[in-house]
């Protein structure tokens, strides 16, 4: 996610910019940032630093230019800021091979393949875009369910599977649709079932269905295990 904005030599309005925009989109190396110059400057950055870069022809628009805009052989200027990164080559790698292959994939990196994912989804999340939160956590979710060889391993994936499914469960509560947050809640009770936030998330989903002593049960078994959690009672408030 960066801000940018473009100049020719000697002009003070940019070319391009998307600085007017409050929240920039997520744009991928090589599919929607491909000038060149950008993808090496990019790469050298860190979140929240602020560059500007000069290129020569080769490194931007080269000899042709881009008509009408910009003249052949145009020296460019680029302001760029870093808002935020996410490194998805690998998790991107693995979702092209096929279903034999993923299976092939050591325990670790699959793993790691399925945190990528959570955090590419808590990132839409925390910018609202539900939906598309939702859809990376379910890819996360999808990889997890390989046979383990040993309890190490079934401790792994279990702890990975519970973080994706409580996210999954919130994230249905926020497209208003308890049903499927409900379902998500019990899959992650399955996993632990003294998990609060599960209890909680759960309890939340019932009382959005109007299922009030089913809620009254899950929210209940959760303030016994965090009495003092204010979601909890304010909650359990609501549904008095």
């Amino acid at each position: 996610a960066v801000k940018y904005s473009g100049y020719l030599e000697h002009c003070d309005e940019p070319f391009c910019t998307n600085c007017y925009n409050k929240s920039p989109r997520l744009m991928k190396l090589g599919k929607d940032i491909t000038l060149l110059g950008l993808e090496i400057g990019l790469l050298t950055m860190k979140k929240g630093e602020v560059a500007r870069f000069v290129f020569t022809p080769d490194y931007a628009y080269g000899q042709r230019g881009c008509p009408p805009l910009i003249p052949p052989n145009a020296t460019v200027m680029f302001e760029v800021e870093v808002l935020d990164f996410l490194d998805s080559d690998e998790s991107d790698a693995f979702f092209e091979l096929s279903a034999e292959q993923q299976d092939t994939f050591p325990l670790q990196k699959v793993l790691k393949v399925a945190d990528t994912e959570r955090e590419f989804g808590n990132y839409l999340y925390r910018k609202q875009q539900f939906e598309s939160a939702k859809d990376r956590y379910k890819r996360a979710f999808s990889i997890l369910g390989r046979s383990p060889s040993s309890e190490t391993e079934q401790c792994q994936i279990d702890t990975s599977k519970l973080l994706v499914l409580l996210n999954l469960s919130l994230t249905y509560l926020k497209l208003e649709r308890p049903a499927q947050a409900l379902a998500y809640g019990e899959k992650a009770l399955e996993i632990d079932q003294r998990n609060a936030k599960a209890l909680f998330r759960c309890g939340q989903a019932c009382l959005c269905m109007t299922e009030y002593e089913k809620a009254r049960d899950f929210l209940v078994r959760a303030q016994h295990i965090q009495p003092f959690n204010h979601d909890i009672n304010n909650e359990l408030k609501k549904l008095a």
